[in-house]
């Protein structure tokens, strides 16, 4: 997830069946309260101000477990091709508290057997913000995790272990309480806080505790949160999302799937295939604007008195989809919508993205703003990202660089005369700040790591282009969509797609904007 974007320094779907009665019943009465800590929601702790050292390796917590002799489950090929997460929210607007029933029927394609399993929760990173009150797998009660207070990783210690190719259905029941949002920060140190609420707005956004991806061999991928940029990594997975009001509000929401039929006036019921991340945004003062583009139907929702900016990030969406389809492959979901966040930031989501207030206010009716620029360079993150994933703390440039040159190709697309402008204020403050393929944590302030890896980066493909021509390299973008869409790319990866488009010498290039060898 992605983005703190200031001016000048901008970063910038199978369906699921839903939990049957008896599986309800078994876990109702095998369930065990764990009660985490409940004092009044705050904002998260300060991190540590030393550079961590992340690694896609997470050891398994040393802390005591109970054991057993486990008993193997049968090696059966599992049905599913990927993840499937049923989720019932059972939400008071006005409290801005949930009660949440969730599944998570889960195929082990590692090649490995599992001893356990490790999520990412990222609501207990606030103090009382998430309580588990049961868990178990395949309706065997889990009585072995470790879910420290203001830490995000739950680790699960299975009650069998599930070979290779088996599957298994997680059950938990959980309760959320918001934070309040801190909706600026300043822009060259941290970025605001999304998750949460403000005067106007509630948003769900990595929201649920979700399984993390594991890379045989090594183990689960799960990184420290950090001051800026994004540290989560996701596999694809299948989301079927019901949200259900308790309070008698009504109010909008804007959501990543598609809606469907509910059956009951205070529900509402949501689909999404083969997504990374599925978020929410509620709001009474929503307005929305939507246009078809082919058979997706695209959303942008946006406060009172905003109507002409919120008209105009509907077209730059609309307009951004039907572009990059053609230059990289076909998007993947049904819907794409816009929300105007009411926090100073934009940040990407699967068929889903958040754009800064700030740029609605600045907008000037043109398409030369920052309302228009980053609508496309969100939107072009259902390509670099929610599609062709990356280890977004170890490797942010390969979706953030392709998705700040995306701009440039939206605007060579649409309005030619105008890519000397963008490419001016785009890079007004761009200073040469190092290299490219920076981790996160080694940015040195979110200033420098926008420089490093967003701008940098953008340049970079541009000279890339330039090197081997638009024919090779529009076609290498193809290609590597193509046989990275649903999957986790690597800068290895990356560098053998371009390897097989083409022989060119690009020792100078490599050496001027990357550490590494690739």
């Amino acid at each position: 997830m992605r983005s703190q974007r200031q001016i000048g320094e901008i970063r910038t779907s199978a369906k699921i069946l839903p939990m049957s009665k008896s599986i309800v019943a078994r876990i109702l009465l095998s369930s065990f309260l764990f009660l985490l800590s409940s004092c009044s929601p705050s904002t998260p702790p300060p991190l540590p101000t030393d550079t961590p050292s992340p690694s896609a390796t997470i050891h398994p917590s040393e802390t005591a477990l109970l054991t057993e002799t486990p008993t193997a489950f049968p090696t059966l090929a599992p049905e599913l091709e990927r993840p499937q997460y049923v989720i019932d929210l059972q939400m008071n607007y006005s409290s801005k508290a949930a009660e949440v029933n969730q599944t998570i029927t889960y195929p082990n394609w590692t090649g490995e057997t599992l001893t356990n399993l490790v999520l990412a929760v990222e609501p207990n990173l606030w103090s009382g913000g998430f309580t588990l009150r049961s868990l178990s797998a395949d309706g065997l009660p889990i009585l072995n995790y470790t879910l420290e207070p203001l830490n995000q990783r739950l680790e699960i210690v299975l009650p069998q272990p599930l070979p290779p190719s088996g599957s298994l259905t997680l059950a938990m029941t959980y309760s959320l309480i918001l934070p309040q949002m801190q909706a600026y920060s300043n822009p060259n140190e941290v970025r605001p806080q999304i998750y949460g609420y403000s005067d106007r707005q509630v948003n769900f956004v990595d929201w649920y505790p979700f399984i993390v991806p594991y890379q045989a061999g090594e183990g689960w991928i799960l990184h420290n949160p950090w001051f800026y940029g994004e540290h989560l990594v996701y596999d694809v997975a299948d989301f079927d999302v019901t949200v259900t009001f308790t309070d008698g509000t009504t109010p909008q929401i804007a959501a990543s799937g598609a809606e469907v039929a509910s059956g009951l006036a205070t529900s509402r019921k949501f689909e999404l295939d083969a997504g990374r991340t599925f978020a929410l945004s509620m709001s009474t003062d929503y307005k929305v604007a939507t246009q078809t583009v082919g058979d997706v139907k695209v959303f942008a929702y946006y406060f009172a008195f905003y109507d002409e900016e919120g008209e105009a990030l509907l077209q730059a969406t609309a307009q951004a989809l039907q572009v990059f389809t053609e230059k990289f492959g076909p998007y993947r979901h049904k819907t794409m919508t816009a929300v105007q966040g009411d926090f100073n930031d934009g940040m990407e989501y699967s068929a889903f993205y958040f754009i800064s207030r700030d740029y609605f206010n600045l907008y000037d009716g043109t398409p030369v703003n920052y309302l228009v620029a980053i609508g496309a360079h969100e939107t072009a993150h259902q390509w670099w990202f929610d599609a062709v994933a990356n280890d977004q703390g170890i490797e942010p440039w390969l979706d953030e660089a392709l998705a700040t040159y995306s701009e440039r190709m939206y605007y060579e697309a649409l309005y030619p005369d105008l890519v000397a402008s963008w490419q001016s204020y785009r890079y007004f403050e761009f200073q040469n700040a190092g290299f490219v393929d920076t981790q996160v944590y080694d940015g040195g302030g979110q200033r420098p790591y926008w420089d490093k890896v967003y701008l940098t980066g953008a340049r970079f493909f541009q000279e890339l282009r330039e090197r081997v021509g638009d024919e090779i390299f529009f076609a290498f973008l193809k290609d590597y969509y193509a046989q990275y869409a649903g999957k986790r790319a690597t800068g290895a990866d990356f560098f053998r797609v371009l390897r097989e488009h083409t022989s060119a010498d690009l020792s100078d290039l490599m050496a001027k904007y990357f550490k590494n060898t690739y």
